[in-house]
């Protein structure tokens, strides 16, 4: 009997036990139902707010784009504006400057001097803040500033001094006058960089010109007591004297600036060189060009292989130089072949202007016009719904090699 009772109170324990497992499972599942619900309510919120965020930084990059394209467009129209006024204004007014000193020349050939030291004194110091500003700067210690200083400090204190002038004279009509023709600078009125690159090298060479055979103020120096008439200002006779003072104490000047130049630029500021490839010397821009050209100036610096570059670009550079002060002194003794000198050098530059005007404006033209087309398709696809943002960026590293 008492075994029976046991079993009876087992059986409802176990019977409850049961229940409440039952009830335990029903109350898991339905709170799995509710959690499930709330889930996908979360997830339907979550979605909803992700387009909503998306749609919005949609419409902000495409507001965006638009700005951007917009003030590009502008900022390129208003900068072609000012290039063609600044064109325009330049070539008026370097016409109008170089009919003056044309008038000069020929009426007044003893100021010729005198524009020129303006010239001098007010665009070079402009030039030095520009290329400054561009990196350019250390062109301002080549020979041709070197050789240009000399010659205002000749003719503002010491005008009347035969030997200098002689040295001048050498300078002008040799190293500077055929780095015009053998550089093919060129006579473009509508370039201010160009036109003041070429005055500095023509300018010289006129000036001495005018001095030895034009000047009012040398002619008491041509008809000295007891002497007949001479037809030139300084009168040399000795050949030696002659070679002295425009060749050899020349070409002593010129060795004096190559190795200042070679101190400062290749010992003093060579780690500013190599820390940045920017900065441009003659050296630099000369050795791009004939590089790129593969012409003759980039074979003959490539003799002694192409760690001896420089030094064969200074050799050249010096055998350039006693070459054509050589040729200074035939020119320093026949008036006629300093006339022909000075037509052909006013000749080279125009012509060479003529092909930079013929030949690479309207290819700069191109370039541009080219630039602009570019531009017409990103103003035209403002407005159009942009890309999944994933896709954009994928892409932009795509671009950027990442």
């Amino acid at each position: 009997m008492a075994e029976a009772e046991a079993g009876l109170e087992d059986g409802d324990a176990l019977g409850k036990v049961r229940h409440r497992i039952a009830d335990h499972s029903k109350r898991v599942v339905q709170t799995k139902e509710i959690l499930s619900k709330q889930a996908a309510q979360t997830k339907e919120i979550l979605s909803k707010q992700a387009a909503q965020t998306k749609e919005i930084l949609s419409k902000q990059a495409a507001q965006t784009k638009e700005i951007l394209s917009k003030q590009a467009v502008k900022i390129a129209k208003q900068a072609e504006e000012h290039e063609r006024i600044l064109f325009k204004v330049t070539h008026f007014l370097g016409v109008l400057g170089f009919g003056a000193f044309c008038y000069i020349l020929g009426a007044r050939p003893q100021d010729v001097p005198y524009v020129y030291c303006f010239f001098y004194v007010t665009f070079v110091p402009l030039r030095w803040i520009y290329y400054r500003y561009k990196k350019w700067h250390y062109y301002l210690l080549d020979f041709c500033y070197y050789a240009n200083t000399i010659f205002i400090v000749m003719l503002l204190f010491f005008p009347k001094n035969e030997k200098l002038f002689m040295v001048c004279f050498s300078f002008a009509e040799g190293p500077l006058a055929w780095a015009l023709i053998v550089w093919r600078n060129s006579l473009v009125f509508s370039s201010l960089d160009k036109l003041v690159s070429v005055l500095i090298h023509l300018l010289p060479g006129i000036v001495f010109f005018t001095i030895r055979w034009w000047n009012p103020e040398t002619f008491a120096a041509m008809h000295p007591e007891g002497r007949a008439a001479r037809v030139f200002w300084p009168y040399v006779e000795d050949k030696s004297y002659l070679w002295m003072w425009l060749f050899v104490v020349p070409l002593i000047a010129y060795t004096l600036w190559q190795i200042l130049y070679f101190l400062i630029v290749d010992v003093l500021r060579r780690q500013r060189f190599l820390r940045d490839p920017d900065v441009m010397t003659s050296y630099r821009e000369l050795s791009k060009k004939a590089q790129k050209a593969n012409n003759i100036w980039w074979q003959l610096s490539g003799m002694l292989g192409d760690q001896n570059r420089p030094i064969m670009y200074n050799l050249l550079q010096a055998v350039f130089t006693v070459a054509t002060m050589a040729l200074a002194v035939p020119i320093f003794m026949s008036y006629k072949m300093h006339v022909i000198f000075q037509i052909f050098k006013v000749s080279a530059t125009v012509w060479n202007g003529g092909s930079f005007i013929l030949d690479v404006m309207p290819r700069q033209a191109a370039l541009r016009e080219k630039k602009k087309l570019e531009m017409k398709p990103v103003v035209q696809e403002v407005g159009q719904p942009l890309p999944d943002l994933p896709d954009n960026h994928s892409k932009s590293c795509e671009s950027s090699g990442t």
